[in-house]
């Protein structure tokens, strides 16, 4: 049977993560506080990120930056968009 947090980001019950997805008090934080739905979001505004801005999950500096888009992706701040990028609708 899978768990279920109050996702904050939802803003309701949902279906929590089966792991941390992080090191550290931030995927601690992720484990405890964030659906697996919510995470998937995160996933793809991080591709986008990476991909738009062209940024190395091996740099530590782009690491750092993309840890701080995704604590204010989740727990509500100010998120970068790509340039120029415009949202499907859905």
């Amino acid at each position: 049977m899978s768990r279920t947090v109050h996702c904050v980001y939802l803003g309701r019950e949902a279906e929590g993560l089966p792991r941390k997805p992080l090191p550290g008090e931030l995927g601690e934080r992720v484990f405890n506080e964030i659906s697996a739905e919510a995470w998937r979001k995160w996933l793809a505004h991080q591709t986008m990120l990476i991909n738009e801005n062209r940024l190395s999950p091996i740099d530590p500096e782009h690491r750092k930056y993309l840890m701080d888009q995704a604590e204010a992706f989740l727990f509500g701040g100010e998120v970068d968009q790509a340039e120029g990028y415009v949202p499907p609708e859905d």
